[in-house]
């Protein structure tokens, strides 16, 4: 996807704390451009979903600031109908955890909610979801309350429930956490297909494998919560003393007769002897 030049989405020195006074992200910067492939990785409570949650207006800086097309997010102005919805059809979130965005009777209604939101008329709003639901391949799971279905199901649904708002911007947090193999390599090739479509996506991982095949744009959280490195996907992965220091590859040792040896090692890709 060809990207262009300005950002449409821009953080700024953000900073946020819970309960005031334990710190999830501290002076993070980040510029991402319409059309890019863009990931945060970091160990786990490094602040990746929180970042997310801050992109998607789901929660707000206690310091810094948030832009979407260059008009800044803030709790104030999402109390404004319309900047609501511009910034709502604009950008789209996916939770980790699908049973917190499924909440409707049915895969069907949990389909139609957005659209619905929106005001389209019932005939748009139906053929947008059938034809996420073909994209999908979940029509035949319309009937089906969320309960009933698998994990899989259950996140195709979830990101069912976001196309159907047609957004420019995916935010995704970790997309292939806890599925199945078929479920991860369905999802990754749809997320490059959205891509090459021309949406924006940004994806929370500490899967190295999915970083390695998505190469996105990547910036790096370390444990003190702020941003240790920003580059490519090829830059990034290739520097070990980077991934060891924030915690995503580790160190051990062993014995060969009386000789010690260190070697790191990642659980995906890079495995270095």
């Amino acid at each position: 996807m060809r990207q262009t030049t300005e950002p449409i989405i821009a953080v700024e020195g953000v900073s946020y704390s819970y309960y005031g006074k334990v710190p999830a992200l501290v002076d993070v910067s980040l510029c991402i451009r319409e059309g890019e492939k863009f990931a945060v990785i970091g160990a786990n409570g490094s602040g990746k979903s929180t970042l997310l949650r801050i992109m998607g207006g789901l929660a707000h800086p206690v310091s810094g600031r948030v832009f979407f097309r260059g008009h800044e997010v803030t709790e104030k102005s999402l109390q404004n109908k319309g900047f609501r919805r511009f910034f709502r059809e604009g950008v789209g979130y996916i939770f980790q955890d699908s049973d917190i965005q499924l909440f409707c009777p049915t895969v069907l209604d949990e389909l139609l909610f957005g659209p619905m939101q929106l005001g389209l008329a019932e005939e748009e709003a139906l053929d947008r979801v059938f034809g996420v639901m073909k994209m999908l391949d979940i029509e035949g799971l319309k009937d089906r309350p969320s309960y009933m279905l698998s994990g899989g199901e259950k996140k195709r649904v979830a990101i069912g429930s976001v196309l159907t708002m047609n957004p420019d911007v995916l935010l995704i947090d970790e997309p292939t956490n806890g599925l199945d193999p078929r479920t991860q390599c369905f999802l990754t090739e749809l997320i490059f297909e959205l891509n090459e479509a021309g949406k924006t996506i940004f994806i929370s991982t500490h899967d190295l494998s999915l970083v390695d095949e998505f190469q996105p744009t990547v910036a790096v959280l370390s444990e003190e919560h702020g941003v240790a490195k920003v580059g490519s996907a090829e830059n990034v992965l290739q520097d070990e003393d980077l991934l060891l220091s924030v915690n995503l590859i580790h160190e051990h040792m062993h014995y060969h007769g009386k000789m010690a040896h260190t070697h790191r090692h990642s659980h995906y890709i890079y495995h270095k002897h």
